[in-house]
């Protein structure tokens, strides 16, 4: 297996105010080119599809040096890890012109069934993936387990956050983690890590409810919860985020 590398060059749409790179735009970065990967592999949406099949994060971990700026070009590389019991996992680098690394990344993909929205464990979905270990990899992203929130607000889902699966696209919800805070705490304080867990599917109309909180550590935590009766702590997880500044 060897890893697969593509360009990419950030316009103004992939920056901040502060014209530092947003975390989603990473991400994005992230899985176009795993998308291109996946093309060159013969696993690319579109042949999926015609099985059903589709592809869905739910665990990514990313440790950034620096944040790129407008006009920067940056090379990503990204390989499949060795598969476990019940995901894909994937190792992704961005580089400068200059060969630093500007970031690095560990994901955990599942395959779902686009009509049950199940999802197939590697040894029952029939496809498989040559994984390999380079020594470059950013950790296993953990879970994250339910903290108590200070702050709240409601988001309904809408048609641009939906993606080709029909669900929220993994991108936007670090959008809305983002948007819950304020241009004085994002400029004093580059981003330096984060980990996000991908829950539960959000669906187009769905009504949300966000809470996040500082934490002791100086980390920002993040929860999207399904709507309902009960109070935040008992809704439903959808989503949950730690960022490390």
């Amino acid at each position: 297996m060897t890893p697969f590398e593509t360009a990419f060059t950030l316009s103004p749409v992939h920056v901040d105010r502060f014209g530092n790179a947003k975390p989603s735009a990473l991400l994005l970065f992230c899985q176009e080119a795993a998308a291109g990967h996946c093309a060159q592999l013969g696993l690319d949406w579109d042949t999926l599809m015609e099985k059903n099949l589709f592809w869905a994060l739910i665990r990514t971990r990313m440790e950034i040096t620096r944040l790129p700026r407008t006009g920067e070009t940056l090379t990503v590389k990204t390989w499949p890890m060795p598969t476990t019991r019940v995901a894909y996992p994937r190792a992704t680098a961005g580089y400068d012109e200059k060969g630093q690394e500007l970031f690095r990344s560990t994901s955990l993909w599942v395959l779902m069934d686009a009509k049950s929205r199940g999802m197939l464990l590697p040894g029952k979905s029939g496809i498989t993936l040559e994984g390999i270990t380079l020594g470059e990899e950013a950790p296993v992203p953990p879970s994250l387990t339910p903290k108590e929130m200070t702050e709240f607000f409601a988001r309904q889902v809408r048609f641009t956050d939906i993606d080709r699966n029909g669900h929220m696209n993994n991108t936007r919800y670090m959008e809305w983690f983002y948007d819950a805070l304020d241009s004085e705490t994002l400029g004093n304080r580059p981003i330096k890590a984060f980990t996000a867990c991908y829950l539960s599917e959000a669906r187009e109309k769905e009504l949300l409810h966000l809470g996040w909180t500082r934490c002791e550590d100086g980390c920002i935590r993040l929860e999207i919860r399904r709507d309902g009766e009960e109070n935040f702590s008992k809704l439903e997880r959808v989503f949950a985020a730690r960022a490390e500044f």
